[in-house]
């Protein structure tokens, strides 16, 4: 028995050290990358099953609100079982989900279990957010923090980047979206292995040392005597909410129908417009790295936040216009992510900022959930305009989306800096 309390505190002695943050940071992005990759499981291959099973966008664009009205509904659900039985398990869960959803789509035959495959891939997204974010919150040290941030954000447009090619490269090379599907499962079965055998750098039961002293202590101790569903009172909950809604909005309009849009609109192969939301991810992947910088050195994040995407938001409605070369609108496309890669790790910081202590997986679940449903309702309603020839839609969808983002952010940094100003003046002289 103290061979065992002897080791368990030799271990918590090293949470926080360099080795252990990075060990820790490392092992969530690529949990992330993961969960972004089975996003899009089935879209890359909506060339495939149109030609298979004669679908429309319309009818497969369905497909994309199922997955995310499950991971939306779940996601809200998740940070409650986080909160309550610790993120580790929920993560293993998650992957073996990814798993399974792969060998579902992999052996489909109707369109049923192409919409089983969606239900099992989101049940595998929901808690993803609650669970990465607890485990950061908790392990890592204050200082590299926002660079967990950051590898966060980095691992999941990565993830998305990866998945057109691995999923289009797959079939295209093999003549079968069957395999492409299956070896999406084998990715996800390699991953939880890792994961598994790394378990103990994710274990959120052990913190970083002095990270539950003094006065964060006795709040969190203050906010367990409150109501589990206390903090869906606070404003700066619902607006995170709503940021994550139109941020999300405009990236459905990217990654789903971007390739479609530019082919349509500027008559170009889609053997290279297939590249656009590759393209717009690793361009997003470096604006990230970035971003987990800039996230120490800027106070008002909101300021960060909005710059960025104001100017992702004007380019995508330049590329709307039509008055760009081919082969530059697909290049102006594709560097609207810098924008969007920029604000990601001020928009992490700014939910630590505004969540109550005690609610971590809760507040991160719930507002995260915003971007299950942007994804579950933007989808129907730019299947339709590509439906309907409706292409520039697209493009000036997605910079609304962005432009009304901006809003919600704004409110939330004003919030966020009026409870600093007060608790500050609350402070005995």
């Amino acid at each position: 028995m103290t061979t065992n309390t002897n080791a368990s505190a030799a271990g918590a002695d090293q949470i926080g050290s360099l080795r252990q943050d990075s060990r820790t940071i490392g092992l969530i992005g690529l949990a992330h990358g993961s969960s972004h990759f089975f996003h899009l499981l089935l879209p890359p291959l909506f060339p495939w099953l149109i030609q298979d099973f004669g679908f429309s966008y319309s009818e497969l664009s369905v497909l994309v609100s199922v997955f995310f009205i499950v991971s939306g509904v779940g996601q809200a659900l998740a940070g409650f079982v986080v909160d309550r039985f610790g993120a580790r398990p929920i993560l293993f869960a998650a992957l073996g989900s990814f798993a399974v959803a792969g060998v579902i789509a992999g052996t489909a035959h109707s369109y049923v279990q192409l919409m089983l495959a969606a239900v099992f891939a989101g049940l595998g997204n929901a808690p993803f957010h609650p669970v990465d974010f607890t485990i950061l919150n908790k392990r890592l040290s204050p200082q590299r923090l926002g660079h967990g941030f950051s590898v966060h954000g980095l691992s999941g447009n990565l993830g998305w980047a990866a998945a057109p090619v691995f999923m289009a490269g797959i079939t295209s090379a093999t003549g079968s979206w069957r395999l492409a599907c299956l070896c999406g499962a084998a990715l996800a079965a390699i991953i939880l292995a890792i994961m598994v055998i790394n378990r103990d750098a994710l274990d959120d039961r052990v913190t970083v040392a002095g990270a539950s002293n003094g006065p964060a202590k006795a709040a969190t101790a203050s906010a367990a005597l409150e109501h589990p569903l206390a903090f869906l009172k606070l404003p700066s909950v619902w607006l995170c909410f709503s940021f994550f809604f139109w941020t999300t909005c405009a990236m459905s309009a990217i990654q789903s129908f971007a390739s479609p849009a530019l082919q349509q609109l500027y008559g170009l192969p889609a053997s290279i417009t297939a590249y656009v939301v590759t393209g717009y991810m690793l361009f997003g992947a470096a604006g990230m790295v970035v971003g987990g910088f800039l996230v120490g050195r800027v106070e008002r994040l909101e300021k960060t936040i909005s710059a960025c995407l104001l100017f992702s938001g004007g380019l995508l409605a330049l590329v709307a216009t039509g008055w760009l070369p081919g082969y530059a609108a697909l290049g102006v496309a594709a560097l609207a992510g810098v924008g969007t890669g920029l604000a990601g790790p001020s928009r992490d910081m700014l939910v630590k900022r505004a969540a109550p202590p005690g609610a971590t997986g809760r507040v991160y679940g719930m507002v995260y959930s915003g971007l299950d449903l942007g994804f579950c309702l933007a989808a129907p309603v730019f299947g339709y305009m590509l439906d309907h020839h409706m292409n520039a839609g697209v493009f000036y969808g997605a910079a609304v989306g962005m432009v009304l983002s901006v809003v919600s952010a704004g409110f939330v940094g004003a919030g966020v800096a009026a409870r600093k100003a007060q608790l500050g003046a609350a402070k005995p002289a």
